[in-house]
């Protein structure tokens, strides 16, 4: 039978095992790394993170994180609103936000069609994107979304459904990478490449 550690240090190794990406080696450097911390920063941690579940909420327009809505973004009067980006999650959003390259709005989905997970398109914010088409402002959807099988399912998925309403559906041009080896990229990756290739 194999030893686990009493009470409160075990609790903690098992809240942070629970997180995505951290396992149980990570949870326990991390809770003997807070058992050794200054009071202080262990307590600026758990503030932490009772500020952010007090008081960050989902935006009721783009379903980004904010902590007032309508977040910053669809607030703000200089951004291009007939351009709507169509990401997967909000951490999508401060990927595309940092290139400082697009200037529309953006529309959060909370994840993408994954069938072996139990989520299809009723799962995810596809009504709200079709409610914020219906007036006709929106001239051009740009899919970003992961490319991956879940996230082509649901690029395809969602430019048949908004294709027949007269809106330019559009998606994130995709191939190698700067600094990686032709020998190394996947059939699909230099496929897109080759053909999304543009004049030197």
């Amino acid at each position: 039978m194999a030893l686990a550690y009493d009470g409160a240090i075990q609790n903690l190794i098992d809240a942070f095992s629970r997180l995505p990406g951290i396992g149980p080696k990570g949870a326990q450097r991390i809770a003997f790394y807070l058992l050794g911390a200054p009071d202080a920063e262990a307590q600026g941690l758990a503030d932490a993170i009772s500020e952010v579940k007090s008081k960050v909420r989902f935006c009721e327009i783009c379903g980004n994180v904010c902590e007032t809505s309508p977040c910053p973004v669809c607030q703000d009067p200089r951004r291009d609103r007939g351009v709507i980006c169509v990401v997967e999650e909000p951490k999508d959003v401060m990927s595309i936000e940092r290139t400082r390259e697009f200037r529309g709005l953006y529309h959060v989905l909370g994840g993408a069609i994954n069938p072996m997970a139990n989520v299809g398109p009723a799962d995810l914010r596809i009504p709200q994107l079709l409610e914020r088409l219906g007036d006709g402002s929106v001239t051009e959807v740009i899919l970003a979304l992961d490319p991956n099988i879940e996230g082509e399912a649901t690029t395809r998925y969602l430019a048949q459904l908004l294709g027949p309403l007269g809106v330019k559906v559009t998606r994130l041009a995709s191939g190698l990478p700067v600094g990686s080896d032709l020998e190394y990229a996947d059939e699909i990756t230099l496929g897109r490449a080759l053909s999304g290739r543009q004049a030197a």
